[in-house]
């Protein structure tokens, strides 16, 4: 597959970014820089989608830190872009659980495939790391104890019902698969829980939150963590 390597470096080079439009922006960018089936672009796409729903979602929501949210949403995007950036530079440091996107992002998969390889690989790995960027600059401990605990929540209804109708685009319609695959695919997410998963991704961020003082044991736990979601991500993509 071909990229335009022009437009994929325009887009990731205005990354970081420091607000929600501008993490809108550059995921469409990059989704124009992508052909259609490039398995980073079915990720995009519904990353893009993701984030545009749950902003309009939340209008008239109370909570009890906007501020901290907004900065979760945005740090969690830099994390994505900052592995497209390394990954594209032949980097080393590229994060374990993106390369079985980023590797077999041309190869003949179902596009739900490719999308639940990147949110498993974005919420698994990146979510935690994202809490604890974002606790460590305004202040606020990664803890279920914090009302911030219960915006983190909030979101999850949002979420899951954003989930539903992205799974029931992606098997019907024009991007319709045969029963039996369509089978074979809902088999394979049939243990997927977004919720979950992000549970989950709470809870290893309150244990990097408590390792961040000994940086030995913070960077071997995300290295673990970091293993072993690119391990499950290598899973989604199993030929079906």
């Amino acid at each position: 597959m071909e990229t335009n390597d022009t437009a994929l470096s325009a887009a990731l080079a205005r990354t970081p970014v420091s607000t929600i439009d501008e993490v809108l922006a550059v995921l469409q960018a990059i989704e124009g820089a992508l052909p259609e089936g490039d398995g980073i672009r079915c990720f995009t796409e519904v990353y893009r989608e993701v984030t545009q729903e749950v902003r309009t979602a939340v209008q008239g929501l109370v909570f009890a830190n906007p501020a901290w949210l907004e900065r979760l949403d945005v740090v969690f995007a830099n994390l994505f872009f900052q592995a497209l950036n390394l990954y594209f530079a032949n980097d080393p440091q590229t994060p374990r659980a993106w390369y079985p996107l980023f590797e077999a992002r041309a190869d003949s998969k179902l596009p739900l495939q490719f999308a639940f390889a990147g949110i498993n690989a974005h919420i698994n790995r990146d979510l935690p790391v994202a809490l604890v960027k974002v606790g460590e600059e305004m202040g606020v401990p990664v803890s279920d104890s914090r009302p911030e605990h219960g915006d983190y929540l909030a979101i999850n209804p949002i979420l899951a019902e954003v989930e539903g109708r992205i799974k029931t685009r992606f098997l019907t319609g024009a991007l319709a698969v045969a029963d039996e695959l369509a089978g074979k695919v809902a088999d394979m997410l049939a243990n997927w829980s977004l919720d979950e998963a992000r549970s989950a991704a709470f809870t290893n961020g309150e244990a990097l939150w408590a390792l961040r003082g000994n940086a030995f044991l913070a960077s071997k736990f995300l290295e673990t963590l970091d293993g072993l979601v690119g391990f499950a991500g290598r899973g989604l993509l199993l030929s079906l």
